[in-house]
């Protein structure tokens, strides 16, 4: 029986309209980067899937009139106004449990590309350079790492760790009682005493925009390394920088920046801030372009995870 029509607004790994219309929906796609030209044609749908090339709020969705539900490609919701959807009891639904892995090796990869200075070694032997002393590492063994946000990639990345030998400590504003043989639950104060290194798995939202800034990064009692494979605004990069210089912070791996927008595929190159270039020229940085969660594998489980849902529900 046809369960009605789903536009898919962004690029989705094909799996996902094949597992839709194999239970009954009828997939369409959009392929333009006008919303008012969406606007025009949403009423005629039930659902739409998105990743974050449009803001789904009420400008828009006041013309989706028969509007069922919103999937989401992804784990965050921020570009969802779930206030709205909740008033017109539209089920929004995402898929964290699909790219959660992926987010824990990056975050693993990162630190251990930094301790080992990979990165500046490997151009240096491509060169025909040959430092040993120069490009001695670090372990991780027997370091405390601290995990803020104890969601789907907090939790993944607590596992990951589980063969490095670390003490793996946790705080979650939202959750009680998760300590396992992987993690250790503790106040955000403990972690601000005893963390080494400090991973952000935290959605953005008005709670946590510019939550790592520098009233945050001197509560730490030890010089620490950072790592954020969340939302780049989670993070400020003038007082990351500003850590940085002073050496209270010595060594940040991001996968994501403030400057990024909406829809996360590129920075505005015309306009980047100086804060940007001279985070670029710290050679205790490793940047990478917000691909924590992209990897081959986590394309088909995002979307194998999302069509389940929603064919559950509906």
């Amino acid at each position: 029986m046809e369960k009605g029509k789903v536009l898919f607004i962004d690029t989705t790994h094909p799996k996902l309209p094949s597992m839709l219309e194999e239970a009954g929906f009828v997939v369409e796609h959009f392929y333009g980067n006008n919303v008012e030209d969406l606007n025009i044609i949403a009423s005629q749908y039930i659902g739409f899937i998105i990743r974050s090339k449009f803001k789904m709020n009420e400008n828009l969705l006041q013309f989706a009139e028969n509007l069922k539900f919103i999937g989401r490609v992804g784990a965050g919701m921020e570009n969802i106004d779930t206030d709205y959807t909740d008033k017109r009891g539209i089920k929004c639904f995402n898929a964290p449990e699909g790219n959660r892995d992926a987010v824990g090796e990056q975050a693993i990869a990162m630190i251990l590309s930094l301790f080992n200075n990979l990165i500046k070694s490997d151009k240096e032997v491509r060169k025909g350079i040959w430092k040993r002393e120069e490009n001695r590492g670090l372990e991780l063994g027997a370091k405390t790492i601290a995990i803020i946000g104890y969601g789907n990639t907090g939790s993944a990345f607590a596992r990951k760790l589980s063969g490095f030998d670390v003490n793996v400590l946790a705080y979650d504003k939202y959750k009680l009682n998760f300590s396992d043989q992987f993690v250790k639950e503790v106040s955000l104060n403990e972690i601000f005493e005893r963390a080494d290194i400090v991973s952000l798995h935290i959605p953005l939202s008005e709670e946590t925009y510019f939550m790592a800034n520098d009233q945050f990064f001197n509560s730490f009692k030890k010089e620490i390394y950072i790592i954020n494979t969340s939302r780049g605004k989670v993070l400020k990069t003038k007082d990351l920088l500003k850590g940085l210089d002073i050496g209270k912070i010595k060594g940040a791996c991001l996968d994501v920046l403030e400057y990024e927008g909406l829809s996360f595929e590129n920075l505005n190159k015309e306009n980047l801030p100086d804060d940007f270039i001279k985070l670029t020229e710290k050679k205790n940085v490793i940047l990478s372009p917000h691909i924590a969660g992209w990897t081959h594998e986590s394309n088909i489980k995002l979307s194998e995870v999302l069509a389940k849902k929603i064919i559950s529900e509906f």
